[in-house]
């Protein structure tokens, strides 16, 4: 007997048909619809635009570098037709890398000049703007933007790209530079791998051998969170942790002055800074001050003029090597920049932080499910071993009974954090959290909570991942964990809150932007450190968009579907 044949529609057209069914006027799903139609269409040619493959000359442009276009291939690998076509038409020089890389940073990336983009075989979504390349974790969350939109192929091309990355890159990359190969990012490796294999399934397309395949590396990249110099002390825990030294290139063109903002912000609260700025000798080079110098000056100047004034060199500074370290951690961590790690999160790699344990606990119960799929009942229960362990040292390191919260826990002081983040739900969604415990954080919600979704933090910083901003993956992850644990009102109504702020957005300027002000429910930032854009595209809120949509209940989706299709229509995209 032949199988039925199934076909995959997308949300939009789902919406349409669901929508008809439930009653709703069919002049709000017209093609000059006032409802939700607009921003749907929006998301479903948003993965073309935002695609990128090693065919396009669009895939080489860095918006964050003024270098020229290189491609770089694995030192070991042939030349592709694909990359000699690119080469020919797109002008593009093309490299190898001087050397096969294992394992991050062990190559002096400062070395690899000029930088570039690191060789993908497969098609691959972009965030969007200066984000023109696949990245570690937003990855995740464009592909279950994919997977609801029926792209399987490109999805499951996304993932393949992430093996080739472990094995010809040493790991799940921040993204595919050449000066990204020192760190990662938060691993959704398995995360992304158990939801393309799900859907190939449900298209009667089930793939055990991929599967296998996608265990191989998937374990390889847990081993790497698992070792030094990822792991946070003695605690058991592990920690973000960057294998280079000083500034990150990326950070130079489109985020000048940062590092100086820093240092003003050190001078201005000596109490921050311990160790993170120190004295630049005249004599002697201070092994720990790498990086910019900032020369402190005295200086006498003439009543009305400035041409006379006279100025003494009181002494020289320089942001510490473990700043830098720091700095570097917390863009693994995927956070940046926010205030929860200490200023600037400048502490980062001395924390066992929730959201990584949370996600590593998740990793490791995902590889005892495909173990168990592939028929290894031993690795099943080590991994099921680890996953316990890692609950048990969660619970006594992060757990806060006190205020109904985890907390990031910094290993080398042996104290607990007390910065509210949103993290502090990451637990619900990996499933580790006792039922007590969801019941304490979800009655903690109204610390997060805000008029569109849910905020950052509790601390209004001038960084875009405090106070009042919200993204769309802690959205979808905060939504997630209330619903594995039975709190479906909750969730529904977040989701509305944050799915009607993008949506009203949408229909003022025709875009879907990175972040929102949550306080204000507007795409407006006022951002003090760091890249300052909104970022248009994009990427991640796009694939939320249809995940929360997906899961909202029907009385919530009439109501978000009425009030678009009452407010009126987009304006054309600027």
């Amino acid at each position: 007997m032949i199988p039925h044949k199934r076909r995959f529609y997308s949300l939009a057209s789902i919406l349409l048909i669901w929508l008809a069914l439930a009653g709703i006027p069919c002049h709000a799903t017209s093609a000059s619809d006032q409802g939700l139609k607009p921003v749907l269409s929006y998301i479903s040619s948003g993965w073309d635009s935002l695609t990128r493959s090693m065919t396009r000359c669009d895939s080489l442009l860095d918006p964050k570098l003024s270098a020229p276009s290189v491609l770089y291939l694995p030192a070991d690998s042939a030349v592709p037709a694909s990359v000699q076509k690119l080469h020919e038409e797109c002008k593009v020089r093309v490299e190898r890398l001087p050397i096969v890389i294992r394992a991050p940073g062990q190559i002096d990336v400062s070395k690899i000049n000029p930088p570039g983009l690191l060789f993908l075989e497969n098609s691959y979504v972009v965030p969007g703007g200066r984000f023109n390349e696949m990245y570690g974790w937003d990855s995740y969350f464009i592909i279950r933007g994919l997977l609801r939109d029926g792209r399987v192929d490109l999805a499951r091309g996304m993932v393949e790209n992430f093996f080739f990355e472990i094995e010809h890159y040493g790991a799940v990359l921040n993204a595919n530079r050449t000066y990204f190969l020192t760190r990662s990012q938060p691993p959704f490796l398995t995360s992304m791998t158990l939801s393309v294999y799900e859907a190939q399934k449900a298209a009667g397309k089930e793939d055990v051998a991929w599967l296998g395949r996608a265990y191989n590396f998937a374990s390889k990249d847990h081993d790497m969170w698992v070792r030094e110099p990822h792991l946070a002390g003695d605690t058991g825990l592990s920690r973000y942790f960057d294998l280079g030294e000083g500034p990150v290139p990326e950070g130079l063109q489109d985020e000048s002055g940062y590092y100086r903002g820093v240092a003003a912000y050190y001078l201005k609260h000596p109490e921050a800074t311990d160790h993170h700025m120190v004295e630049v000798k005249a004599q002697g080079n201070n092994p720990d001050a790498i990086g910019f110098t900032f020369p402190l000056q005295l200086c006498e100047i003439s009543q009305g003029t400035t041409s006379n004034s006279k100025c003494d060199l009181l002494k020289t500074l320089s942001l510490s090597k473990d700043f830098y370290k720091g700095d570097r951690s917390m863009r693994e961590s995927g956070f940046d920049i926010s205030f929860r790690f200490g200023p600037f999160s400048a502490d980062t790699h001395h924390y066992a932080p929730v959201c990584l344990n949370s996600l590593l606990y998740k990793t490791e119960k995902d590889l005892e499910h495909m173990s168990t799929l592939l028929g290894r009942k031993a690795d099943a229960e080590k991994w099921r071993q680890a996953a316990e362990d890692r609950k048990q040292r969660m619970q006594k390191y992060l757990w806060d009974g006190q205020r109904g919260m985890f907390f990031d826990y910094n290993f080398e002081t042996g104290t607990r954090s007390s910065y509210e983040y949103v993290t502090t739900f990451y637990p619900l969604w990996a499933g580790l959290a006792t039922p007590q415990q969801a019941r304490v954080l979800v009655a903690n919600l109204p610390l997060f909570e805000q008029p569109g979704g849910i905020a950052m933090s509790r601390h209004e910083t001038g960084v875009q991942w405090d106070y009042p901003y919200g993204w769309a993956p802690l959205q979808l992850l905060v939504v997630e964990g209330l619903r594995r644990y039975g709190f479906n009102s909750e969730a529904d109504r977040i989701s509305y809150k944050f799915l009607s702020t993008v949506a009203e957005n949408f229909r003022r300027d025709g875009t879907i932007r990175e972040k929102y002000n949550v306080v204000t429910r507007s795409s407006e930032s006022h951002v003090t450190a760091g890249y300052q854009a909104n970022v248009v595209g994009f990427g991640w809120t796009n694939g939320v968009f249809l995940e929360l949509l997906h899961s909202l209940s029907r009385e919530w989706t009439e109501r978000l579907a009425r009030e678009q299709s009452a407010a009126g229509a987009a304006p054309p995209k600027q």
